[in-house]
Order: structure tokens, then sequence, then C-alpha cells
């Protein structure tokens, strides 16, 4: 008993020193229990964008945590998103030194995880002016245009389900991410890994599939060894292992590509970009950064584009007045039957535009944004920020947030029709903001708007049932859907001859 009351009196001036000890350091706001070792972690549940809101409604839109021994700072408001973004945009330009991004992230040197600095300068002026430019995305609309057909063809030609011979039904997950990973590595190496192959192009299928599966399976795994160091010092985190073994087997196989790009070049691939930089400045341009590059345009720009249109489909089939609208628009841009949509249409097509961004709004497939880190002690609402500090800006609940958007809930792509862009000052900004702000924002709106109008514009869509699509986001570095979507779809009549022709 006596043991007992020691322990609470121990508990309880543990807790106090450290609320005083905020109070007297100028710290935000925080949740009052914050244990030893553990810090707030017990608070959170999946959706952890979800949990976290909730804790923002009740305690405030900055908040000050600790996820185990690492300080974070919670950010859930357009006000203070704008505070960290503009003048202290250069303190929060740095990554937190996270387990993956040492050893997916070539020990936090890629675009990625490269803390700010001259070498993540070079790296991203590469991916802005040479890889990710508006030019560069032009040059490779021609391969964006021939992979949605490529699916508009497998569709067409699909199993049928039911009685319907003309309906199928799509595993529409499947179908966008491996038309999104053709689209990149076809960018990137002049490749495409998914389709009906043989022999040695099976096998080196089979091989890439493969390491994409760990990859995205590893990212998105929770390394509670970051926050909780002392579980790596014994020995109880396994993922270091598995990331060791990927991280070999992803080398091999970029090296293997970047070998078949030295023996024999056409310079319109990414490699080929990097390699005639590699002939200028070799023992900078090393194969390492090639390789670091390439993992990033492949992880960074697949599975979320991907997810985006999975999210907009189910959107479209749950609210099929919205469906309508933007068929009707691509109908009287083009022509009912003349011809396909192309990439050049997409400016004239303002709905379709809102569908993408209210999509992006309502589901972003980044509900966080990449984490930050500061660099120096600096200032945010009013409130000291300690040196080394993670920064978690909580998109979801900032685009889903009722005082910042009328009827939030609801999906009305029409608030987006006189809108340029994919940002709304700091209430919408999927694609981040600053300096780390994502370069391949352009590239993903040419992707997914083209795949998305093609497909309003060449099918019927129904869902498979009379209920709604389930909208529920499951687990993962992303938010993916829950259940994966299937739909039906059937040529429409008056597409069915352009479609013949693909």
């Amino acid at each position: 008993m006596e043991i007992s009351y020691y322990i609470l009196i121990f508990i309880f001036l543990y807790l106090l020193k450290n609320h005083l000890l905020r109070k007297f350091q100028n710290l935000p706001p925080s949740p009052f229990i914050s244990f030893p070792i553990i810090g707030h972690l017990y608070l959170f549940k999946k959706p952890l964008h979800r949990t976290l809101a909730k804790i923002s409604e009740k305690h405030g839109p900055l908040l000050f945590l600790l996820f185990g021994s690492r300080p974070v700072l919670l950010v859930s408001s357009p006000s203070l998103a704008e505070e960290c973004f503009t003048k202290n945009d250069v303190v929060f330009a740095n990554r937190p030194r996270l387990l993956a991004g040492k050893h997916l992230g070539y020990n936090y040197t890629t675009l990625v995880w490269a803390s700010y600095g001259q070498h993540w300068r070079n790296l991203r002026r590469i991916a802005t002016l040479e890889i990710l430019s508006n030019q560069r995305i032009q040059t490779f609309a021609d391969i964006r245009r021939d992979e949605v057909r490529a699916l508009l063809q497998r569709l067409v030609r699909g199993k049928t389900s039911g009685g319907d011979s003309n309906v199928n039904v799509v595993d529409m997950k499947a179908a966008f991410f491996e038309m999104t990973m053709n689209i990149l590595m076809m960018m990137i190496a002049g490749k495409q890994y998914y389709g009906d192959y043989s022999g040695e192009k099976l096998e080196e299928s089979r091989r890439f599939k493969e390491i994409v599966t760990e990859t995205f399976q590893l990212s998105g795994a929770t390394n509670i060894g970051d926050f909780v160091p002392m579980l790596n010092w014994i020995g109880v985190n396994k993922l270091e292992d598995k990331l060791n073994l990927l991280k070999e087997k992803r080398d091999k196989f970029m090296q293997d590509l970047i070998e078949e790009h030295k023996n024999s070049r056409n310079n319109n691939t990414m490699i080929d970009v990097l390699l005639s930089l590699q002939d200028a400045e070799p023992d900078y341009y090393t194969d390492e950064v090639i390789r670091g590059m390439a993992i990033v345009m492949l992880t960074a720009g697949t599975d979320t584009t991907a997810s985006t249109m999975e999210w907009a489909l189910s959107l479209l089939l749950n609210n099929p007045e919205a469906l309508k609208k933007a068929r009707k628009e691509i109908d009287t841009h083009l022509g009912e039957s003349s011809r396909l949509l192309d990439d050049s249409d997409l400016a004239q097509l303002p709905y379709l535009h809102g569908i993408i961004n209210e999509t992006l709004r309502m589901c972003p497939v980044v509900p966080f944004l990449v984490p930050h880190e500061s660099s120096d002690e600096c200032v945010i609402g009013g409130f000291r920020v300690p040196r080394g500090t993670m920064l978690l800006v909580n998109l979801w609940a900032i685009q889903n947030d009722a005082k910042l958007w009328e009827e939030p809930n609801e999906f009305k792509p029409e608030r987006f029709i006189e809108f340029k862009g994919q940002r709304d000052g700091f209430r919408l900004m999927p694609f981040g903001y600053g300096r780390r702000g994502c370069p391949g924002e352009n590239l993903a709106i040419h992707v997914a708007g083209l795949a998305l109008g093609s497909l309003i514009q060449c099918f019927e869509w129904e869902r498979i049932n009379e209920e709604l699509v389930d909208m529920t986001g499951g687990p993962g570095l992303t938010m993916p859907k829950a259940i994966p979507l299937l739909a039906k779809c059937r040529p429409r009549q008056n597409i069915v001859n352009l479609l013949a022709h693909l």
C-alpha cells in the first residue's frame, strides 16, 4: 500500500513538473497527461488523422505533443500553416530522421529525405528543371495518352460479369495503379512492367511487382522505434532488417536499368537525362544519386495518383448527377463522337478540374503533409517551438473543417469552377507548400485529368449494387480506400466506333 502511495506521488509530481515547465518555456498547449517514455502515444487510434483532428478540436489548432521522446508540433489551421510555410519556411525545411529515410532514402540523401542545404537544392533543381518541368511533362504526353488508351482497351476487351455481355466489373484500384506505374516507368526507364508478358519479360515484371509491393508495405509501416528508441536497442523492432533486404533488391533492380541505359541511350527517359549530367559531373551525379531520384519518382508518383483517381470515381458513383455534368462538359467540348479526349483538352474542362480538386480536398491521399523538422528555435502562434521539433500539418482536418468550408462533407465540384491551380491559400494544399512542396504536382494533375476524363467520356459507370460505395479510408503511408473500388462499366454507344480503333 505504501509503495502504491509513493508511485502516485511520483506520477503527480512528474505531471505537475511537465505542466509547469511547458508554461515556463512558453511551449504551445498540450493535452495535460504525457507519460514517461511513450509521451502522448497512448492517445492515438487509427486512422491517425481523424484522431488528431478530434484532439485539435478539443485542445486547439496548435498543439505540442510528445511522440515518445520526439517533440511534435501539430498544426490544424490554415493561418498557422501559413505562418510555418512563409516566414518560417527555411526553419521548417528539414526532414525528421526516421528509419525509412535511413534505408530507403540512402541515408537521408534523396530528394524526399535530405536535409535542407546545397545537396537538397541541387536535387530540387534537377527535379523541377530537368525532369518535371512543363516542357518535359509535355514531352511525355504521348506516354500518358498511350497508357490511358491501353487502359480503355483492357476495359473494352475485359471479362464480363453477369448476363449483360457488354458490362464489365472492374477492380479500379488495380487498373489505376497498373496504368500509373506504367506511365512512371516509361518516363523513368522507357519500360512497362504491367501487361501480358512471357519468358524473360515476365520474370522481370514479377521482380518489379514484388519490389513495388514491399516498398509500399514497408514505407507505410509505423516504426515505433522512431519514437521509442529503446525498442531498437533491445532488438524488439525487426523492421530494419526488412528495410535492408528491400534496399538491396531495389538497388540491384535499378542499377540493372542504369547499366542498360549506359550501354544504349535514347536521351528521352529520366535515367538518360541524369546520365548526361553524370557525364559532366561524375563525382556528384553518382549511380546512387540516379537510383535515389528514380525511386523517389516511382514511390511518390504512383500510389498517390492512382488512389486519387480511385477516390474520385468512388465519389462520382455516389453522386451520379456530378458524373452526368462531367460527361456533358466533355461531350460539349469534344462533340459526342468526334474524337477521344487528349491532354490539350484538359484546360478547357473546368468541371473535371473541379472534380479533381474536390477529391483532393475531401480525400487527400496524404492526410498529413510529409513531416518537416525545425532546424532552429522559432515562434508559431505566439508560442516558442524548440529546435528539432517535428512539424505535422493535418491537411485532412483543415480541408474538412466546417468553419472553413460550407458543407464540407458534401461533394461539390462547383466550389472550384472559378478556381485556378491546386491551392486555395492554405485551406487547400494537397501538394504541400513552400520549399518542400511536391514538384510532381503538374504531372499528377495531367495523369489524373486525362485518365478520369477518358473513362467518363468512353463508358457508362454504375455501382455494383444499390448500396453507396464505402468511403472508409484504410491504413498506410497514404490514405487508400479500405475497400478497393469495384465498378460496373459498359462502352457508351456513341463512342463504340472510336474504341474499336484503339
